[in-house]
């Protein structure tokens, strides 16, 4: 299997270094090709420009969403959105590791998905979205940290259900939306005060790794569920 890792932590030695470090390693040993893609390493350029294109379709009014579209049709991406892309065509499975800031990715993880999930890419007219978007065919799955206990991400907990509340824009709305099969993720909660717990995820994600292919999906309706008004129709309910 090929295996694409989409690391955005900006300290090697931090616990989401370990845990991409571990999935290398662990990959690599089952036979897997594995590449990461390490953003802070990388610098990658996380705003969203007209430096993203080689050619710009209009130059009097700049319309991002066309200008990706335009891009997409005549291979004129900038060169560092063509690299990941082409990482995404390649891989089956794609690993997004990162750390929970502010209830969502880092900032150069959303500049990496506004950036590179782009329109005639993963999603559009000629494409589709959701279970018939670009990235069809191919899983994926989020590896988060957590500063705040488990028992705060329940659904009554102070800081909401992280599965409903939190994850469920990037897996469904970014992932899911891209045609990736979102699984269910892992999750390490507060693992920088605990080097009991640390070594047990570290355990628990081993056991994970060795089999990408059994993780559950998460359960999502396709496209064909809902009506056009955009509604779930009522036998889906």
């Amino acid at each position: 299997m090929n295996v694409l890792i989409i690391y955005a932590h900006l300290e090697p030695k931090s616990f989401n270094g370990a845990l991409k470090d571990l999935a290398v390693s662990e990959l690599t040993s089952l036979g897997h090709q594995v590449k990461v893609s390490d953003l802070y390493a990388m610098n990658f350029k996380a705003v969203a420009d007209q430096d993203d294109f080689d050619t710009i379709q209009d130059e009097n009014f700049f319309k991002y969403q066309i200008e990706q579209g335009n891009a997409a049709k005549t291979n004129s991406f900038s060169d560092d959105i063509q690299v990941e892309q082409e990482k995404l065509r390649w891989a089956d499975f794609v690993i997004f590791q990162f750390p929970l800031w502010w209830y969502s990715v880092p900032a150069i993880l959303k500049g990496w998905f506004d950036r590179v999930f782009a329109s005639g890419f993963v999603y559009g007219k000629d494409i589709g979205r959701y279970d018939k978007g670009g990235l069809k065919g191919r899983k994926a799955m989020l590896s988060t940290t957590t500063g705040s206990p488990e028992y705060a991400y329940t659904p009554y907990g102070m800081d909401g259900d992280i599965h409903e509340k939190i994850l469920y824009h990037i897996n469904h709305g970014m992932l899911y939306f891209a045609g990736l099969e979102p699984v269910e993720p892992f999750i390490a909660w507060t693992p920088a005060r605990d080097e009991e717990n640390r070594q047990r995820y570290l355990s628990e994600y081993r056991s994970r790794l060795h089999r990408l292919s059994e993780i559950p999906s998460i359960p999502y309706h396709p496209t064909s569920h809902y009506d056009n008004n955009h509604q779930l129709k009522v036998e889906y309910r």
